[in-house]
């Protein structure tokens, strides 16, 4: 071989030695969503690129050649219009290379790209000034921006890529346009309060109040409501074995209490919280309404997993005061409400992304950044929530829906008029996620750390389980709910809906960008139904 052509050779080599792999997009459409973003304006998203990565003319056209024979793969399914991955395929089947060749031509040509780029900064920087007006609208209060507020939002901004000059021209023109000012005064930081974990007598006696609450008897303990108050007991931090060895004496006592000679009401020893002597009180008749847990008509299993793995837990027939008279209640949380509700199932956790898409396979694009599979599905309007309760019903031959608000409120606080769902602990971060420290909300509590700065795996918060066992009732995501808005009715309702229709649909539960105040169990907010945002999902209930 002559000089020059080993020369050549070893050119040849060498820039195949360099040269990056060609990627390798998944075959099966379901494993990955890269090829429904062939439409998607931006072209670096068309051909599965990250445009801050600023890739080079090679990689762009690797990427547009692979996702090409990717979908030239799968022409053949043109001619199946009945098969489900040609459904799932769509238009894309005829359109997509049209749309893939013509991002790589503008890629490719220097100055359209360097107009796409522009264009997507700006648009970045725009999103970045819309979201830190919103919350200088948030951070005032009464007129005045408190100092802390505007630290974070000068934060905010800054890590948005925003340059200092126009955020501080940004605050000056809200506050400007308001009518506000700033607080003259820099807040102390709030000491971090200590709560000491309650004594196990404490929850014993909270146990036992529990218990009499529900005026349970031998006949009424199933073993579903016997289950349930496992679960009571342990989020108290009492033993399994303790707690059912207090529940077998509070039953022989009260058999005891029923056969006592002449003894035509029986009593209940009621514990007081504040450690008084307990009283004897005869239990009332339903009209009195007395919050309590009823005994089923039939014996149902006290769960079951409907079709696509979600598990459903059987809550008994029961009576409840819905709504609050707390301070910190809102007006709409009142008057307080009477409510006897029948048996339901209501799903442990909140409808998550790889359920939802069960459904809708195409809101996979709407994941939220780093959202895996188990986290709640976000951006669902409640419209959209009403269609998948209804395909899941066709699906599994039962009957799904929204949960009203009495229903949602019933299994978050069950009869014991609790203030959050596991109790009335307001002091520890381990039981829900809120807008804590790793937020960058005005309002967040800066002394709490649940460790997710957006939303959370259901079901990553078991401390926070409501009495009657049901997860993530507090914060990660509000809830949405079959009912509209109205005020509540302040007399007795047996199973109470709302408006079948209305401007706005109710939701529940605050989520990963509330006040812990928000989590409250009895809080109410609502939206247009069809509004859809990252923080508002849903869960379902199964009528018996």
């Amino acid at each position: 071989m002559q000089p020059r052509a080993r020369h050549q050779v070893f050119s040849v080599t060498l820039m195949l030695a360099v040269t990056s792999a060609p990627p390798v997009f998944p075959d099966d459409p379901r494993k990955w969503d890269g090829w429904s973003k062939y439409r998607a304006d931006n072209p670096y998203e068309r051909l599965c690129l990250d445009a801050e990565s600023e890739p080079s003319d090679e990689l762009i056209q690797q990427h547009c050649a692979a996702l090409l024979q990717w979908w030239q793969s799968k022409l053949p399914l043109k001619n199946q219009p009945s098969n489900p991955m040609a459904q799932l395929l769509g238009r894309g089947l005829t359109e997509a290379s049209d749309y893939l060749v013509q991002a790589r031509l503008d890629l490719l040509d220097p100055q359209r790209r360097q107009e796409v780029d522009e264009s997507l900064a700006a648009q970045a920087d725009q999103n970045a000034l819309d979201e830190l007006i919103k919350f200088i609208g948030f951070s005032i209060n009464g007129g005045v921006l408190p100092a802390e507020a505007e630290a974070n939002l000068v934060e905010f901004g800054q890590r948005n890529g925003l340059p200092d000059d126009q955020i501080n021209a940004c605050i000056e023109g809200e506050l400007k346009r308001k009518g506000a000012r700033r607080s003259k005064l820099v807040p102390e930081p709030a000491p971090v309060a200590q709560i000491a974990a309650p004594s196990r007598a404490d929850s014993e006696k909270e146990y036992l109040r529990i218990l009499c609450l529900g005026s349970l008897n031998m006949g009424s303990a199933s073993y579903t409501v016997r289950a349930m108050l496992a679960q009571v007991a342990e989020n108290l931090g009492i033993a399994p074995s303790r707690g059912e060895q207090l529940l077998d004496k509070f039953l022989e006592d009260q058999e005891l209490t029923l056969v006592k000679q002449g003894n035509c009401k029986p009593t209940i020893k009621l514990p007081s919280r504040n450690g008084a002597p307990p009283t004897e009180e005869p239990v009332k008749s339903i009209t009195d309404f007395v919050p309590k847990i009823h005994q089923a008509a039939t014996q149902l299993p006290p769960s079951f997993t409907n079709p696509f793995g979600a598990t459903m837990v059987l809550l008994p027939p029961g009576d409840f005061i819905m709504g609050s008279d707390d301070p910190e209640a809102q007006p709409n949380e009142q008057p307080l409400t009477p409510v006897s509700l029948s048996t339901f199932y209501v799903a442990q956790h909140p409808i998550t992304n790889a359920q939802f898409e069960q459904f809708d396979p195409r809101h996979k694009t709407k994941r939220m950044d780093g959202a895996g599979a188990d986290h709640p599905v976000v951006y669902v309007t409640s419209l959209e929530a009403v269609k998948f309760c209804e395909w899941l019903s066709q699906k599994d031959g039962r009957t799904y829906r929204l949960p009203t608000e009495a229903e949602w409120e019933f299994a978050a606080r069950g009869i014991d008029g609790r203030k959050y769902p596991w109790g009335n602990n307001s002091g520890r971060g381990e039981f829900a996620n809120f807008a804590d420290a790793s937020t960058a909300f005005a309002w967040r509590d800066p002394q709490m750390n649940d460790g997710y700065p957006v939303t959370s795996p259901v079901g990553a918060f078991p401390r926070g389980a409501s009495f009657f066992a049901i997860e993530d009732m507090a914060g990660n995501v509000w809830e949405w709910c079959l009912d509209f808005y109205q005020p509540l009715a302040g007399s007795p309702k047996q199973n109470p809906r709302g408006p079948a229709s209305g401007m706005k649909r109710m939701c529940r539960g605050g989520s990963w960008k509330s006040r812990f105040t928000n989590l409250r169990a009895t809080a109410r907010a609502s939206n247009a139904p069809n509004y859809s945002c990252n923080d508002i999902g849903f869960r379902i209930v199964c009528e018996i």
